[in-house]
């Protein structure tokens, strides 16, 4: 396995921590992002925290445990393009994008501009959801390879 040290990488992994609704502590996170091969301390971890808006909030099981915000803040002019994104998933059929609210419309038209040169049919976005079609669903785990190169 090789050891992701990508800022980036780190910083989706920690996303997807903070997805499952599990982490309490700062020190829960460290741990478990070690174990997933990241270089992390508790600073970092802060920083990152801050970065993604993470909140402390309960879950399901009324524990007290860093989340996302439910609206996360609007971007900053700053803002690069892949930090509106916020998950990108597939099946054998279609790609979904979640991105920061407002900003699907956008990316989606992104996308679209692409479809020549790439294996997308077309999109379909809401206020925070693309839905990506392939030409053929063959080649649906190739768009998602070049959707995730595109907006990173």
């Amino acid at each position: 396995m090789s050891e992701p040290t990508d800022y980036q990488q780190t910083l989706d992994s920690l996303r997807g921590l903070l997805m499952q609704g599990t982490v309490a502590t700062h020190e829960d996170i460290c741990a478990q992002l070690l174990t997933q091969g990241y270089d992390v301390n508790q600073s970092k971890v802060s920083r990152m925290l801050r970065k993604l808006g993470a909140v402390k909030g309960q879950n399901e099981r009324d524990e007290l445990v860093y989340r996302l915000p439910k609206e996360p803040a609007p971007p900053s002019k700053k803002t690069q393009l892949s930090e509106l994104i916020m998950d990108i998933s597939a099946n054998e059929v279609m790609v979904i994008i979640h991105t920061s609210p407002g900003s699907a419309s956008m990316i989606a038209r992104l996308l679209d501009y692409s479809r020549d040169t790439s294996a997308i049919m077309g999109t379909v976005a809401g206020d925070d959801t693309i839905l990506v079609i392939p030409k053929s669903i063959k080649n649906t785990a190739m768009i998602l390879k070049e959707i995730k190169a595109l907006l990173n």
